[in-house]
């Protein structure tokens, strides 16, 4: 059987910490100030309302390794009901995950898509599961079905931002200065521990390729200048089939 993959750590990401993802842009329904789709075959595109480029689109531009594995996993989930996705997902899953984030890039694309990864931390209620999230109506139309052991985090910047505020979610807000994150009264997340074991919204710093010439672009370049480094790009990844 083919199955999906998964990988174990990243450049911001401890080892034990195993991730799935999609294409980006592609998967996000509720994208909208980080909107930015690469094709199958490459070609970066960035999305009418961006104010920020999506890190992980950028990571796709730059290798063909990253669509390809992000885009077998679509193609794997695409025609499959809930039931189908879900169980996919179960033999898919590493036996020796006890942490997972579910998107480093994409996200839940359907409210199929999203009942499939609930009913998996169901009945994988040893594994902690946690994902970011622009599909902030899925979440709401389906709340008594979110287990325990799955921790989601709204995002802002996208089409359903209003939800966040009605229904007093948990959040993730993108700052370009640690000013903007003090100003807001968030502490800044730096290795996930925010959102797979807190309950208060955070801030994320700015981070990723961003257009020459942006306000994106000029607020990262000012955050380097402060001592921000960004995530080391040279670390690996490490493919779990």
């Amino acid at each position: 059987m083919t199955k999906l993959r998964f990988h174990q750590g990243n450049a911001k990401l401890a080892d034990n910490i195993f991730t799935f993802s999609l294409p980006a842009g592609q998967t996000c329904p509720g994208a909208k100030e980080c909107l930015a789709k690469v094709g199958r075959d490459g070609g970066l595109v960035d999305g009418k309302d961006q104010l920020f480029r999506c890190f992980a689109a950028s990571a796709e531009a730059f290798r063909a390794s990253i669509r390809k594995s992000r885009w077998h996993n679509l193609d794997l989930l695409r025609g499959l009901d809930t039931d189908q996705m879900a169980q996919l997902i179960l033999d898919s899953l590493p036996a020796n995950a006890h942490l997972v984030r579910v998107h480093v890039s994409g996200d839940f694309f359907s409210e199929s898509y999203f009942l499939a990864w609930m009913k998996v931390a169901s009945i994988r209620s040893e594994v902690t599961f946690y994902a970011y999230t622009k599909s902030v109506k899925t979440w709401i139309d389906n709340l008594d079905q979110v287990p325990s052991n799955f921790r989601l985090t709204a995002s802002y910047g996208g089409r359903w931002d209003h939800l966040i505020d009605q229904y007093n979610l948990k959040s993730a807000k993108v700052v370009f200065s640690l000013e903007e994150a003090i100003m807001l009264g968030l502490d800044v997340d730096h290795d996930d521990s925010h959102a797979y074991d807190g309950e208060q919204s955070f801030a994320l710093f700015l981070h990723g390729t961003q257009p020459t010439g942006s306000v994106a672009a000029k607020s990262l370049s000012a955050l380097k200048a402060q001592g921000y480094t960004g995530y080391n790009a040279q670390r690996r990844e490490t493919v779990h089939a």
